[in-house]
């Protein structure tokens, strides 16, 4: 008999929370950014643009939120990959595909059921800030 595949993923409750955790951060140090949280799949569950993100990175966040769910690993990751070996993020056949740092999947017992993006930092802080929500999600 076969059995139907069950899958955890990123809820809107726990989006919520994830976003609102890197957004008490934002305004505490008065930066403007986008931040995205996805399911397992890429598609977007929540998002936040604080007061004086840069237009773009609404895209962005969510386009490196994308790249680390449907990949399983950082945007960086990928990107560092793509530039060390010579190319192109198009080659995996997906347009939205970014390879700056800021997207960090989200995993719990060794299964990814999401990703954060943010983007309108610099790249070191968009990191920063998308791990330390990443590790206090899945600490809790």
């Amino acid at each position: 008999e076969s059995k139907m595949p069950t899958r955890r993923e990123l809820g809107y409750a726990e989006a919520r929370q994830l976003v609102g955790s890197v957004a008490d951060q934002l305004e505490e140090l008065g930066w403007g950014a986008a931040v995205a949280a996805v399911d397992a799949h890429g598609e977007l569950v929540a998002f936040l643009r604080t007061e004086g993100c840069p237009l773009p990175s609404i895209k962005i966040a969510q386009a490196k939120a994308f790249t680390a769910a449907r990949e399983r690993q950082e945007s960086r990751a990928l990107g560092d990959k793509a530039r060390e070996e010579d190319f192109p993020l198009t080659n995996f056949g997906e347009l939205g595909y970014v390879g700056w740092g800021g997207g960090v999947p989200i995993e719990l017992d060794g299964e990814v059921i999401g990703a954060i993006g943010i983007s309108g930092l610099p790249e070191t802080e968009d990191m920063k800030l998308a791990r330390a929500a990443v590790e206090g999600f899945t600490e809790r």
